[in-house]
């Protein structure tokens, strides 16, 4: 993935479970000039014939925290690394990172107890050396910050049966550490301590709403163009007549 570093903008969209980051995706795709990857979750739901991991970690978790979440971040890895073989355009957003599996998901299943002290140990021990060799680093974050309570009715609304015991207290703890991370700057890596954020308040209704859309695009579009981001690539509107409003 060594020229991925180079020639390859990385942005990406973080937020909580249930936070509508797939919908919010799918909305800014008709206005940003830009690629997109997508989250692997039909890769998590069908492990080849071996069954539905995601569910095996959701009814679960302290028999399958360790396995989903390294699975979670290499297929991550594995994703990117297939747009940057033959990559559309030269700006790709991505729907989540193994930074957000790292300081969020696996660090919570671990404070649950759900990982062992040699399972965390050899959890981060792979995500350091996959992320040195294999994972360029972000221009930027876009997070889309969303109460836990609403998370929680999005996720009821979309009704994935591997979601059904998924709980507000899990999605409270998800929440804080989205915040100390993306926010608050708190245990994370030097090298990714400067990749700027931009928030975006995801409690409002967009999925329904194009005038909404149509100003996440524009901000991300001012935002990753502003001068201190100091990368080559810039981000463009879509022009109005390909637009799918």
């Amino acid at each position: 993935m060594e020229n991925s570093r180079t020639t390859i903008q990385w942005i990406i969209v973080e937020g909580n479970v249930g936070a509508g980051k797939s919908t919010f995706l799918k909305t800014i795709q008709q206005h940003l000039d830009v690629g997109f990857v997508f989250e692997p979750h039909q890769q998590w739901q069908q492990v080849g014939n071996a069954g539905n991991l995601l569910q095996h970690f959701y009814e679960n978790p302290s028999r399958w925290a360790y396995t989903f979440e390294s699975y979670a971040f290499i297929t991550r890895i594995m994703a990117q690394q297939h747009y940057a073989q033959a990559p559309h355009k030269s700006t790709c957003i991505l729907e989540r990172s193994v930074f957000s599996d790292r300081y969020c998901f696996a660090k919570n299943a671990y404070e649950a107890g759900y990982m062992s002290e040699l399972e965390w140990y050899l959890y981060c021990e792979c995500f350091s050396w996959l992320v040195e060799h294999y994972m360029p680093k972000p221009t930027g974050f876009i997070y889309l910050s969303v109460d836990p309570t609403i998370c929680l009715e999005r996720i009821r609304r979309r009704n994935r049966h591997e979601e059904s015991q998924v709980s507000l207290t899990y999605l409270q703890q998800l929440h804080e550490k989205h915040e100390d991370w993306l926010i608050n700057k708190q245990g994370i890596n030097d090298s990714i301590r400067d990749v700027p954020t931009l928030v975006i308040d995801g409690n409002i209704d967009f999925e329904h709403n194009s005038t909404q859309q149509y100003q996440h695009a524009t901000d991300i579009m001012n935002f990753f163009n502003g001068t201190s981001m100091h990368h080559k690539n810039s981000i463009a509107i879509k022009p109005v007549t390909s637009l799918l409003l």
